[in-house]
């Protein structure tokens, strides 16, 4: 990608997140609407926890990007936000959502040294740790009130946190937490033949393995993980899990002819395409991987192309189709998740 390029992507980035300003902030909750357009302030009823966390991200994506105080600005009132919100702490129930607003707090300290965050950080993962327990052989539950549930999306942000922690304040045991989680992860639900990642395990209480789940969420989570223990241990089997991982999301979910990454609709499943990205593209770093660069720019170009509204940087959820009248927040995150990851590749 040459230089001229790279200031197109940047340029695409921040019409992107200029679009998350202004048609998503909120100053009256000091957080993003969940969807737009949002009259009357209806679509605030629901707290969804996890999406702000992925918007936290975004804006720390944009603060290591360019610079710019606007971003470290907004961070401190969203902080502010969210802690209202969740009734003056940022503990949940669910053990994936606070891992998430973990990992974007985390990131933001490291962007500004704000030491409210680190502390946001720290005490989120305090409270994430209890939730390993031994049903099913380990893992940390999905959620409080069902702690025999064991998945992908609670298991494997935690091995990043803890791999990232470690790599920033150097306790050792928080790599050993993040080795623990790791291996936990690797030997019940990615799949030993193919390096697919299954979602989760007992859900329902029969020991079942939902194999028929398959997100490219699970994916992303894992490639992560195994990165970041690579980036600690410079041992290559990490990179080769990761690098098989994202081959088998590639073979499994994206289009065998285009390479665009699936349609997993609105809600949640918005989210899901823009966590993949995000940890296909610490794949890319650290192996220079072609493959990954060449999926993300293909569905970025398709994104710019087809996805995005005329007259704005708004996205559908389906990548090859214009957004109709409303566009939920977890969609839009996915859509400048993927433009960022395109502006801050070099070379």
């Amino acid at each position: 990608m040459n230089q001229l390029a790279v200031g197109v992507w940047e340029k695409r980035a921040d019409e992107a997140q200029a679009a998350l300003e202004h048609y998503f902030w909120n100053d009256a909750i000091r957080m993003y609407n969940i969807e737009t357009p949002c009259p009357d302030g209806k679509c605030n009823t629901i707290f969804h926890y996890w999406w702000m966390a992925h918007a936290v991200d975004v804006l720390v994506d944009g603060l290591v990007r360019t610079g710019d105080s606007r971003y470290t600005e907004r961070l401190r009132i969203f902080y502010e936000g969210i802690l209202e919100r969740n009734g003056g702490s940022l503990p949940n129930q669910l053990y994936d959502d606070m891992e998430w607003m973990a990992l974007a707090w985390l990131r933001a300290y490291a962007a500004t040294g704000e030491e409210t965050y680190k502390q946001a950080a720290l005490e989120l993962w305090e409270d994430i740790k209890t939730g390993w327990n031994e049903h099913m052989g380990g893992g940390i539950a999905w959620q409080k009130t069902q702690l025999d549930y064991k998945n992908t999306p609670a298991n494997a942000p935690a091995a990043i946190l803890a791999a990232r922690l470690y790599q920033a304040f150097k306790d050792e045991s928080d790599l050993e937490w993040a080795l623990k989680i790791y291996h936990w992860q690797k030997d019940h639900l990615v799949d030993p033949a193919t390096g697919f990642v299954w979602d989760g395990m007992n859900r329902n209480g029969d020991g079942a393995i939902d194999k028929e789940w398959k997100f490219t969420y699970c994916q992303g989570v894992f490639i992560g993980a195994a990165v970041e223990l690579f980036r600690i241990s410079g041992e290559q089997a990490y990179l080769d899990d990761a690098a098989r991982s994202f081959e088998a999301a590639v073979s499994e979910l994206a289009d065998s002819v285009t390479g665009i990454l699936p349609d997993e609709e609105t809600g949640d499943g918005g989210l899901f395409k823009g966590i993949l990205v995000r940890y296909a593209a610490e794949l890319a770093k650290e192996t220079g991987g072609a493959g990954a660069w060449q999926l993300l720019q293909a569905n970025a170009e398709q994104l710019w192309l087809s996805g995005k509204a005329d007259d704005k940087a708004l996205f559908n959820q389906n990548w090859t189709e214009m957004p109709g009248g409303l566009v939920t927040l977890s969609v839009q995150l996915s859509g400048v998740m993927l433009l960022e990851r395109m502006a801050e590749r070099r070379g």
